[in-house]
Formats: C-alpha cells, structure tokens, sequence
C-alpha cells in the first residue's frame, strides 16, 4: 500500500528542518510503506514500515510522538491534527484525527501549517 497525497504532505512537513533528528526521519520516507490503514471514523492510523535498510534516527528515547502540523481540510469544519509515532529512530504510526467532527470519505483538497512557525517546541523534544 501507498501513501496517500495527505500523508505524504503532513510527513514531508513534520520532518522539514535542520535538526540531525528530522534529517534522519526525514531519509527514511525513501522506501517507506504502508502496512496498515484504520479509519477510526474521526481520523485514521497509518501502520509505516521503513526500508528494511533504512538507519535509525538517533533519539534519546526509545518513544518520540511530535506533532505540529495542522490542516484545513474541505469537509472539516474545524480542520485538523496530526501526530507523529517514531519508535527505536523508525518511522511507525502517523494519527490524523479531527476535532470531533466525521472525517471526510476523501480527501482531496487541504492545506497545511505550522502550530508555531519556528517550531521551537518540536524541536526542543528532539534533542
């Protein structure tokens, strides 16, 4: 299975950066899979799987979830969140959810931004 076009966008978005962490994230979307999709009714889980060759970031826990990135999406009315699973360095779960609203059957037209344009919060937890 393939990454959906809002997949792929809030990935590239949430690991875009010069941290040592993100660059490292970020190589691991060359080869990376779905293995499992689940539509919770208000959002989804995306199960990932990196190239069997990919390498670890380096993080000080063996658990990171980051996630600032949020989405106006056509259907949503108060848009929506996603979150960021990283487990021993490897990319593993993306959660997109919305604000107690039904997510749309397709998405199709969305934009994305920043919670806080610098990202300092995000990236004070990557150290």
């Amino acid at each position: 299975m393939e990454l959906e076009p809002l997949e792929l966008a809030v990935l590239r978005m949430l690991l875009d950066g010069r941290h040592p962490v993100l660059s490292a994230l970020r190589a691991q979307l060359n080869g990376l899979s779905v293995i499992r999709r689940e539509r919770t009714g208000s959002g989804f889980f995306t199960t990932l799987s990196p190239d069997v060759n990919a390498n670890p970031a380096r993080i000080s826990t063996d658990k990171l979830r980051f996630g600032d990135v949020q989405a106006t999406i056509e259907g949503l009315a108060r848009g929506a969140g996603f979150l960021l699973f990283v487990d021993n360095g490897l990319l593993k779960v993306l959660e997109g959810y919305s604000y107690e609203e039904p997510w749309p059957e397709r998405v199709e037209l969305f934009q994305l931004r920043y919670q806080q344009p610098d990202r300092s919060a995000v990236l004070c937890n990557l150290i």
